[in-house]
């Protein structure tokens, strides 16, 4: 059976998927695309398997299983409010928010934190730094490489919605996670689950040698090529809730379904 499944460009994602990838246990029709672009095909269920925000995953869940391995949890990793620096979180009420996406769970993180103040503007991840840099917008939202980046572009960080939330919650920041159409042949999640889990275990093994293949795969892919931005990435956001969400990891997935259905 031939596999659509979608990953982001971000190396946390290539760096979990290459050698399942590469196993030839799977045939499959591989899109990389930003986590938005696909959030959206899933919400209309054009994958089979994909890397989703958890805030999507949460919608699709009467057609869609979350696997129990390839999450993006974790605590101090969560989305950061930013702007130029001297901006007030007290100036929210009247001033434009560069989101990276209507259905990522930073959009529903700052929902939460900011009460539904402010106007958004929804972008893709790497347009919000520029897009606050030039004054295009008051704040910006940031994910991913963003997080290691901003301080180059004389942005500073006005909330950290990660420490937010576990403030908020005590629980870890429930950012990404792995969904499979609950209609795929009996067996097969927890066989792709499986598969993926011994992926990352061959991908730490292979952690920090550079000459290794999947090095090549990752640089090919992220937006950021520096390789310190791209190994903080990584210690970031693959973790044990990664190789398992546990019962942890999917009591705070409940808990922000719960939040999510509230609003």
């Amino acid at each position: 059976m031939r596999l659509s499944v979608g990953i982001s460009p971000c190396p946390n994602d290539t760096f979990m998927f290459y050698h399942l990838l590469n196993s030839g246990q799977f045939e499959i029709e591989l899109t990389i695309a930003d986590v938005e672009d696909l959030n959206e095909r899933t919400l209309n269920h054009e994958l089979d398997i994909s890397k989703v925000s958890l805030y999507t995953a949460v919608k699709v869940m009467d057609h869609y299983t979350i696997l129990d391995s390839g999450a993006a949890l974790g605590k101090n990793c969560g989305p950061l409010l930013v702007a130029h620096r001297g901006e007030d979180t007290r100036e929210l009420k009247d001033a434009t928010i560069a989101v990276p996406g209507r259905h990522t769970t930073a959009n529903l993180l700052f929902t939460l934190f900011s009460k539904g103040q402010g106007k958004k503007v929804f972008m893709t991840f790497d347009q919000i730094i520029p897009a606050v840099q030039k004054g295009a917008v008051d704040f910006g939202v940031i994910i991913h490489e963003g997080r290691f980046t901003y301080q180059n572009y004389e942005l500073t960080e006005i909330v950290d919605l990660g420490e937010w939330w576990v403030d908020f919650s005590r629980m870890p920041i429930p950012l990404g996670g792995i969904i499979a159409k609950n209609d795929l042949p009996e067996g097969l999640c927890n066989t792709f689950s499986r598969a993926l889990h011994d992926s990352i275990l061959k991908a730490f093994s292979e952690k920090n040698n550079y000459r290794a293949p999947i090095y090549t795969f990752i640089r090919e892919h992220a937006q950021e090529m520096d390789q310190d931005v791209i190994d903080r990435h990584i210690d970031l956001y693959v973790n044990d809730y990664s190789l398992s969400l546990g019962e942890e990891g999917r009591a705070t997935v409940k808990k922000l379904s719960k939040l999510a259905g509230d609003l």
